[in-house]
């Protein structure tokens, strides 16, 4: 599990520190691999309980592939509609699972893995990706997660069409 810094205050106060410090992290940088790299960190470092934050991307034909992460090596390709990740891009929204163990077709990348959230990243309207968090903890994620989540795949897209 990671270390995560010791954020005080309330969620709303520490999310916005946080989306803050994700504006300062890729303001100006065109770099996608270096955004979502930073990206990841900043979450692994700012999220309490969990054990794996990262990315998948979608490829040319329509599969979701690996990308930058933070934790124990993962799954490299989730077909679309497979597992949560792709069950979140088949669906076009938002899934966070309490206990991953009764979805049905969960894929454990980590068996210490007890509860998921995915949040489908969009750029120009169309979903090119997933956030991907695991935690050890069942029913980690809480309805401000998902607010706050979801606002931090808004600030990391705002600018993607000039990612190289």
């Amino acid at each position: 599990m990671f270390q995560s810094q010791a954020y005080e205050g309330q969620p709303e106060e520490r999310y916005t520190l946080l989306l803050r410090q994700l504006e300062a992290l890729i303001d100006g940088e065109p770099g996608r691999i270096a955004n979502l790299a930073n990206a990841s960190a900043l979450l692994g470092q700012f999220l309490d309980r969990i054990n794996w934050v990262g990315f998948y991307l979608l490829d040319e034909e329509g599969e979701l592939v690996l990308g930058p992460f933070q934790g124990l090596p993962a799954c490299t390709r989730i077909p679309v509609g497979k597992g949560v990740c792709g069950s979140a891009v088949q669906q076009a929204r938002t899934l966070r699972v309490d206990d991953v163990h009764q979805f049905p077709g969960h894929i454990a990348c980590d068996a210490a893995s007890r509860s998921e959230i995915v949040i489908p990243l969009y750029q120009d309207g169309a979903i090119v990706g997933v956030l991907d968090i695991d935690s050890p903890v069942e029913a980690r994620f809480e309805p401000a997660d998902q607010t706050y989540l979801e606002q931090f795949c808004q600030v990391l897209m705002k600018d993607a069409s000039s990612w190289r």
